[in-house]
């Protein structure tokens, strides 16, 4: 093909593609005619480009000079007649009845979860008293929630009853049995999360896990199968029960105000001896919060700590609770309706 006869073909089809767009009365009928010109398979703008390849290579640099012009000649046709049917993108389109004196309609603004605020609170606290937060996995394996807490294999603790073990590790009998060396399962305490930290650091260590666990609790006023626990470790040379009841009495007083009094009664946990429980005198009445206690030895052992060299204290109390004390809530399963009419009051 001659360069003269390809710019022919260029011309003719500027005017006829340019004539399709003025004449569209829609943007139903532009989008058709932008596909018949510029479609990118069988647009015919494509087709005229496929005849570049026969021309001659000394013509082929005027032959894509042309070829471009026509492209833009053809696209700012659309643009225009775009323009004109749908108007300009940028220009503000005014309502004759539109008042811009009137107040803006009110967005309700989203709150955190009671129990977020919550944590968070408890973090800034225990934070304060030095405690780094940690974290760690809801899937636990059986030695760090079981094993390394000093929990015998036919401690009570263990029934599938009771715990959410997983069908990846085996079934649950031969969990329970003894018969799988780590057993898999929704972790019951946070407490793991404190074996982890002692294994993966030496003393000192003050810290603090929150976080959810679970047990397969029927749910009624003041149970539910899935909580949340505050767990805190401190590990160190001469730590003494001392030191936690100072600590639970700090967090006590800068939770629910400085007018609290701690009490604590002997109890026993297969992970601290001696074991004690925690209630807080509030609000006219003894509350019973979490269970606390020295470090049991075998506990420090099984994650290589001298207790020769160190001890520390642990103690566990459940959110929730600390929550439905502050709040008068009554009824645990109010936090997990998730009806806004409760959790607009928080």
């Amino acid at each position: 093909m001659s360069l003269p006869d390809f710019q022919q073909s260029l011309s003719e089809l500027t005017e006829q593609a340019q004539s399709a767009f003025a004449s569209a009365s829609d943007t139903a009928e532009l989008d058709e005619a932008r596909v018949e010109f510029l479609g990118a398979k069988n647009g015919r703008l494509k087709s005229v480009q496929k005849m570049l390849g026969k021309i001659d290579k000394a013509d082929k640099p005027a032959a894509g000079k042309s070829l471009n012009e026509t492209k833009q000649a053809i696209q700012s046709a659309f643009d225009e007649a775009k323009k004109r049917l749908v108007g300009d993108g940028d220009a503000v389109v005014r309502d004759s009845k539109f008042d811009a004196t009137l107040p803006g309609t009110p967005y309700r603004m989203g709150k955190l979860h009671p129990i977020t605020q919550t944590i968070n609170e408890l973090k800034d606290i225990m934070g304060r008293l030095g405690f780094t937060p940690a974290e760690g996995p809801e899937v636990e394996d059986d030695f760090h929630n079981f094993q390394a807490l000093n929990i015998p294999t036919s401690h009570p603790a263990r029934d599938p009853l009771d715990n959410f073990y997983l069908a990846v590790a085996g079934n649950q009998a031969a969990a329970f049995a003894g018969e799988e060396d780590n057993p898999i399962l929704l972790r019951s305490q946070t407490s793991t999360v404190q074996i982890r930290e002692m294994e993966d650091k030496q003393p000192p260590i003050r810290m603090v896990s929150l976080g959810r666990v679970y047990r397969p609790d029927t749910a009624d006023w003041s149970h539910y199968p899935m909580f949340h626990q505050i767990e805190g470790l401190m590990i160190d040379k001469n730590v003494t029960l001392a030191d936690l009841k100072t600590v639970l009495k700090l967090f006590a007083s800068n939770y629910l105000g400085d007018e609290v009094r701690i009490r604590i009664r002997p109890s026993f946990f297969p992970f601290t001896e001696p074991s004690v429980e925690a209630d807080y005198y509030w609000d006219g009445k003894w509350v019973e919060f979490g269970g606390a206690g020295i470090v049991d030895p075998n506990v420090l052992k099984s994650v290589g700590y001298d207790p020769d060299e160190v001890t520390g204290f642990a103690f566990g109390l459940g959110i929730e609770r600390l929550c439905m004390i502050r709040h008068q809530i009554t009824d645990i399963r109010y936090l997990f309706t998730n009806d806004v009419r409760f959790l607009r009051q928080f």
